[in-house]
C-alpha cells in the first residue's frame, strides 16, 4: 500500500505564511510527480502547483509569485511554502502523488490523494 501524510495548514491573517508538506510510504518504485490541488467551497479542485520527476513545475496563475513548491527525493515528500496567503487562498488543499508502484511482480502507474487540509486566510 502507499500512504499520504499531510501536514501544515491552518489558520493565518492575510500577508501571512504557511508551509504545507506530504510525505509518501508504501510500495514505491519510483514517483513520476508529486502536487498540490486545492477546492474551495462551491468550486471545482484545481491545481495549484505540480513538479515532476525532470523537476519541471506547474504553478496555476494566482499562485505564481506567491507559493513555492519542493521535493525532497530522499523522503520522498513534497512541500509547498505558501506566502503573502490572501482570503481567496482558503480551501482545502490536498496532496497528489502520480506513482509507479509495485503490485507482485508489476509496477502499475497509480495516483493517490491524501485527505486534505485546511488552509484558512483572514483579512
Amino acid at each position: 500500500q502507499v500512504q499520504l501524510v499531510e501536514t501544515g495548514g491552518g489558520l493565518v491573517q492575510a500577508g501571512g505564511s504557511l508551509r504545507l508538506s506530504c510525505a509518501a510510504s508504501g510500495r514505491i518504485a519510483s514517483i513520476n510527480a508529486m502536487g498540490w490541488y486545492r477546492q474551495a467551497p462551491g468550486k471545482q479542485r484545481e491545481l495549484v502547483a505540480r513538479i515532476d520527476s525532470a523537476s519541471s513545475i506547474d504553478y496555476t496563475d494566482s499562485v505564481k509569485g506567491r507559493f513555492t513548491i519542493s521535493r525532497d527525493n530522499a523522503k520522498n515528500t513534497v512541500y509547498l511554502q505558501m506566502n503573502s496567503l490572501k482570503p481567496e487562498d482558503t480551501a482545502v488543499y490536498y496532496c497528489n502523488v502520480d506513482i509507479s508502484a509495485w503490485s507482485t511482480l508489476v509496477i502499475r502507474r497509480e495516483d493517490y490523494w491524501g485527505q486534505g487540509i485546511q488552509v484558512t486566510v483572514s483579512s
